[in-house]
């Protein structure tokens, strides 16, 4: 079952501005590593799970992954082949509004090396670019 929260005041929400920078949620608050986006975008619920299934195949069970962003924005299309007008399309997809300085993944119990290359992986799967970082003791 994809990622999405259990019950929305409204089904439907306007598309909004992704401007300016990350207020909250752009330190590591977890994890000893963490993966930071550099750009922006909407994270879909299906990338942020291929995201994490990747991690935890490379870590292989081993150390803790966490996930910081929740997809909590309906994003709805229209069919294909379907003309203009007639109203607003059916939500298609949960989305999480992703801007520059978010912490997506933090991971933690694993070396250095098998943290960086897990983000790595994920990073990939990334419509946006990423940035690995380490907490400074």
């Amino acid at each position: 079952m994809p990622l999405m929260p259990k019950r929305v005041k409204h089904r439907m929400v306007q598309r909004g501005t992704v401007r300016g920078s990350a207020q909250s949620g752009n330190t590591l608050a977890f994890g000893e590593y963490g993966l930071k986006s550099l750009g922006r975008t909407w994270l879909e619920a299906a990338q942020i799970e291929a995201c994490r299934v990747a991690m935890n195949r490379h870590m292989k069970r081993r150390g803790k992954v966490w996930v910081r962003v929740f997809p909590d924005k309906p994003v709805s299309k229209k069919p294909l082949e379907t003309r203009q007008g007639k109203g607003k399309g059916a939500p298609a997809f949960w989305a999480a509004v992703i801007r520059p300085g978010t912490m997506l993944y933090e991971v933690d119990g694993v070396p250095e090396v098998m943290a960086r290359e897990a983000l790595r992986l994920a990073a990939s799967k990334m419509p946006v670019r990423t940035m690995f970082v380490k907490r400074h003791h």
